[in-house]
């Protein structure tokens, strides 16, 4: 009997992640050996992760470290200066079907960023070329397959992306995403701008959680303008200016002042109290909480929360520590399950690192129906 033939999966995520990124995706597949192929299991500080698989699927939604799910079908170690397009021509019609996005990508790191000159230039070229060869066609248009849901023959899909990744000038690793089990911006990012009347760099990562967590809809459903929050941690206001900003009204808790407009604003009550001893006396829609703390004593505080009915959702931030942030984090987001699961409440809890975090993760948790 043949063994099956190795899936490579290229991961991209943030730099100085690349094992915790790793080990997840083997974990998640349950298939804990090293990465096989011409690129190594890991570059440190790379930004990016090449894993081989026995032809096993991984889950992009699922994967915390993973910014973004490609699955690697060539690796072009050397590129001819003079001449880039044509071994990456060549390449990409070694791949069956055609594709509706091209997306050339490098890394988010400083060495990556230098590139992005050379990427502008050479995208107009690489999509003329695949345009002319039919390999790249009009997102709207659609692929059809089997669908083996019973009493439907056939489901409609947007074609497959093609990613050109090129770790430097020289190299390139080609691959493609199904656009409904990745992420659906270049390089997984959802980058958020400052804005100026925010008082903390942090408010983009609350920015950023609702946007990845959350599709239209449920942001609209669930961000209503009346609604009443605790931000936990508050100070100096980033988190709650978001919420604020949505007309949502804030018991910001920290003992730290609030800054700028969230100082004297209306929709703000500042109490100057440690977010871990206190207790709303009444429920409220949203906690949210981007507090210094071991990742176990916050889980242990938002367990408390939902299991008291004090909130319906929450978004929360993790601070990992720097060796075995895997296994620390499994530990918090296993306290929160067990908790809620013994208390029999239904929810929905969702975990990234996201682009504006650094040595933490960002976790999205709401309470469901039966």
């Amino acid at each position: 009997m043949n063994k099956s033939p190795n899936t490579l999966w290229l991961l991209y995520c943030r730099p100085g992640f690349e094992q915790d990124c790793a080990q997840e995706a083997l974990r998640q597949a349950r298939q804990q050996r090293p990465v096989l192929g011409e690129q190594p299991a890991l570059l440190a500080d790379s930004g990016y992760v090449v894993v081989a698989l026995n032809d096993q699927s991984l889950s992009c939604r699922e994967l915390i470290f993973a910014r973004q799910l490609i699955r690697l079908h060539h690796t072009i170690a050397a590129l001819p200066e003079r001449d880039r397009l044509t071994p990456i021509l060549a390449a990409i019609a070694a791949i069956p079907g055609n594709f509706g996005t091209l997306w050339l990508e490098a890394p988010d790191t400083n060495e990556g960023k230098l590139l992005s000159t050379f990427t502008r230039r050479f995208q107009p070229l690489l999509e003329a070329a695949l345009r002319e060869q039919g390999k790249l066609q009009d997102n709207s248009q659609e692929a059809v397959r089997p669908e083996p849901v019973e009493g439907s023959s056939v489901r409609m899909e947007k074609l497959p992306r093609l990613h050109i990744f090129f770790p430097d000038k020289s190299s390139a690793l080609i691959g493609t995403s199904d656009p409904h089990n990745s992420a659906a911006t270049i390089m997984g990012i959802v980058r958020q701008s400052m804005p100026p009347e925010a008082p903390s760099r942090s408010t983009m990562k609350l920015a950023e959680a609702i946007e990845v967590f959350m599709d239209r809809s449920e942001q609209t459903r669930l961000l209503r303008q009346g609604m009443t929050a605790v931000d936990l941690g508050a100070a100096p206001g980033g988190w709650t200016w978001q919420l604020v900003k949505r007309g949502i009204r804030v018991t910001a808790v920290d003992n730290g002042p609030m800054k700028g407009v969230l100082a004297n604003h209306p929709l703000v009550q500042h109490l100057k109290q440690d977010g871990f001893k206190y207790a709303p006396r009444k429920a409220v829609d949203w906690l949210v909480c981007d507090m210094v703390e071991k990742p176990s004593r916050v889980a242990e505080l938002i367990g408390v929360w939902f299991a008291a009915g004090w909130c319906k959702h929450a978004i929360f931030n993790l601070k990992l520590p720097m060796k075995q942030r895997l296994i620390a984090l499994d530990s918090a987001l296993g306290g929160i399950r067990k908790r809620l699961d013994d208390e029999g409440i239904n929810y929905r809890m969702t975990a990234k690192q996201l682009y504006h975090d650094r040595e933490e993760v960002t976790v999205f948790l709401t309470k469901t129906k039966g």
